[in-house]
This record gives structure tokens, C-alpha cells and sequence, in this order.
């Protein structure tokens, strides 16, 4: 598989399960000594990311924090949605050239 569709679609992967792992932080708040989740990626040497994830050690859930992340997530998600959509056109044009 080409590096950059692999690339986004590990993105994609990590970037919807930010966007889970918030939504059940948030749907959890409210359970007493709730310890929230957290989702870190590490990047792999060949492209792409590997998500991890943690349970934080304090309990209670910072609002703020979540709504950033849902945020950040749905950003990441359509940035890596866009690079595989390019990246795909990319090798169309260039399979219509060569073809």
C-alpha cells in the first residue's frame, strides 16, 4: 500500500478514537471516581501512528480539556481524510498517464 494512504488512514484510525474515547470520557463524567481515558500516539518509523490507550490516574474530567480534544480530533480527521484523498487522486492521474 502507498506510505501516504497508509499514513492517513492510521490517522483517521487514531483520530476517531480520540473522538471515542472523549465521547465516553464525557458520558462517564458524571459516575462517582470516574478515571477518564486518554489517547496517545506514538509514531511509527515506516509512517503513520500508533495509538495507545491510557487510563489517567486522577479521577474527575476536565470539560474543557474534552471539548479541545474533540476539537483537535475532528481537525486531525479531516486533515488525514484530505491527504488521502489527494494522495489517491495523485496515483489516479498517474496511473491515466502511464496507462
Amino acid at each position: 500500500m502507498n506510505t501516504a494512504i497508509a499514513s492517513a488512514l492510521s490517522g483517521l484510525k487514531t483520530a476517531q478514537l480520540r473522538l471515542d474515547i472523549s465521547a465516553h470520557n464525557v458520558a462517564n463524567a458524571s459516575t462517582a471516581g470516574f478515571a477518564p481515558l486518554a489517547v496517545r500516539a506514538r509514531a511509527l518509523p515506516q509512517g503513520g501512528v500508533e495509538p495507545t490507550v491510557q487510563r489517567l490516574p486522577a479521577p474527575g474530567v476536565d470539560w474543557t480539556a474534552q471539548w479541545v480534544e474533540q476539537k483537535m480530533a475532528a481537525n486531525a480527521f479531516g486533515a488525514n481524510w484530505r491527504v488521502f484523498q489527494t494522495t489517491d487522486r495523485m496515483l489516479g492521474q498517474l496511473l491515466d498517464a502511464v496507462g
